[in-house]
């Protein structure tokens, strides 16, 4: 059990942590045909929407009610209400999600008295779906917005099933939480349609931040689920929630339709993911396929081949709570120690966490710390890359944003094959700093009798005899 310490100082220096209607808007991003809108101030939107962009390498959609000073102090109702006008007559959005900023808490606007204001006064809009989220983001961090506003999206969009109706055994809904990528999206949704289920994810990134070229061009996002899939999941069998940040939206889920659910605290290494298949057979009534037994013993032979490169490293990790648990907790299985952990945000899994402490703070204090403890491994986001470079240890990019690599909506660390990925990535990387650290050449590797390294003994001439080292080495 990790004991949580709450960091002092009076200002984040170089800030690990991302705001919650950052958090919010992505959430927003996986409904089909989505607006997500921040309201407050153009500069909160603008930062989110570049961090997005250069995170992903794709066109965002996020919109701003573009709250100036005045409107802040008077109050925000005529800028919602223009903002979702011009998006609805615009961008012909299927849905709009709106988000609060710091400046709009403090204030204190009702927005969903605005938005009931606003579909009495256009008639249009009256059964339009809309979804406001309260995500201050003077507290709380990225994950608590994507909880959420998964969980609003549950008790708004989704339909209570009639009293008489028989969930469909092979409907399953999935709650991802916001630490796992498009690219895991794209593995869990093979991995369950291979079990013979149809999976609806709620939201769905795999499908508008995929990176796949759309044939027209459309200004809200361009796949994801859509706002009828996400009505009719109530009809599922089962809900599944990956991650500790998704126990809300699963419990509201099952309030408002009775669907039980079962949630993944991890899915990255063998253990979680030998949990989650097992779980699989066992709703689907099949057997495990054969291609992933084999993904299995892949993985296996993957951790005894990389256990001699991680383990003993001295681990730095900074990261959202439940990317932290499952990343850290997969290289401790592996052998290494986590030495340092620092985290954005408060979460019931650090009482699992095999570390002695987890520190909320910022990158400041993880490279303080991972200095002062001789860490050899750090995890973190891009904003990282430097304290790797003065440390001078290895370095690898996890989480948001991560914008000096392409592919990073790509990556995975779920399934059999995503644990094996990571680990591959890890150990290379290790294997690379040893090289660095020790590499041997012709320059290095001298002849002890060769004292200038170019052929020109300064020692006295041996004179070989029989068993010698010399005569040795020409027999």
């Amino acid at each position: 059990m990790a004991k949580f310490v709450q960091g002092k100082k009076a200002c984040a220096v170089n800030p690990l942590k991302m705001s919650q209607p950052i958090g919010g808007a992505l959430a927003f991003m996986g409904l089909r045909g989505a607006m997500p809108l921040l309201h407050g101030s153009q500069g909160c939107t603008s930062f989110g929407l570049v961090l997005f962009v250069r995170h992903f390498k794709e066109a965002i959609p996020l919109q701003t009610t573009a709250m100036s000073e005045v409107a802040t102090v008077l109050g925000g109702l005529d800028n919602v209400e223009q903002a979702v006008l011009n998006i609805y007559n615009r961008t012909k959005p299927e849905i709009i999600g709106i988000c609060s900023t710091g400046v709009t808490e403090t204030k204190g606007d009702d927005v969903d008295g605005y938005i009931k204001l606003i579909r009495d006064k256009y008639p249009q809009l009256a059964d339009f779906p809309m979804v406001y989220v309260s995500t201050p983001d003077f507290k709380g961090a990225f994950q608590d917005g994507w909880e959420k506003t998964v969980e609003k999206m549950v008790q708004v969009l989704v339909k209570k099933p009639e009293p008489d109706a028989t969930p469909d055994p092979k409907r399953v809904n999935v709650l991802p939480g916001s630490h796992l990528s498009p690219g895991d999206l794209d593995e869990l949704r093979t991995i369950l349609e291979d079990f013979g289920l149809e999976p609806s994810f709620l939201p769905d990134l795999a499908g508008s931040l995929d990176g796949h070229i759309p044939d027209d061009f459309t200004p809200t996002t361009i796949g994801g689920i859509s706002v009828q899939e996400v009505a009719a999941m109530g009809q599922a069998s089962w809900t599944i929630a990956i991650g500790e940040q998704m126990r809300a939206a699963a419990e509201a889920m099952q309030k408002k339709t009775g669907i039980p659910y079962r949630l993944f605290e991890r899915l990255c290494g063998l253990g979680p993911n030998d949990e989650f298949f097992m779980f699989l057979s066992e709703i689907s009534g099949r057997e495990v396929p054969r291609k992933y037994r084999r993904q299995r013993g892949q993985l296996v032979d993957a951790m005894l081949d990389a256990h001699f490169h991680l383990g003993g490293r001295k681990l730095a990790i900074g990261a959202e709570p439940d990317l932290l648990y499952d990343v850290a907790s997969m290289l401790h299985e592996m052998g290494t120690h986590i030495t340092t952990a620092v985290t954005t945000t408060q979460s019931p899994v650090f009482e699992k966490l095999p570390a002695e402490e987890v520190l909320l703070g910022d990158l400041e204090d993880l490279e303080t710390l991972a200095k002062e403890r001789g860490c050899d491994l750090l995890l973190t986001h891009s904003h990282g890359r430097q304290a790797a470079e003065r440390l001078n240890i290895p370095f690898h990019r996890i989480g948001i944003p991560m914008f000096d690599r392409i592919g990073a909506g790509h990556r995975m660390i779920a399934g059999y094959r995503g644990t094996r990925e990571l680990i591959f990535t890890l150990a290379n990387l290790c294997i690379a700093d040893h090289e660095a650290n020790h590499e041997v050449t012709p320059d290095t590797w001298k002849n002890p009798w060769d004292g200038d390294g170019h052929g020109h003994s300064h020692a006295p001439a041996a004179t070989p005899t029989h068993g010698s080292a010399v005569s040795t080495a020409h027999h």
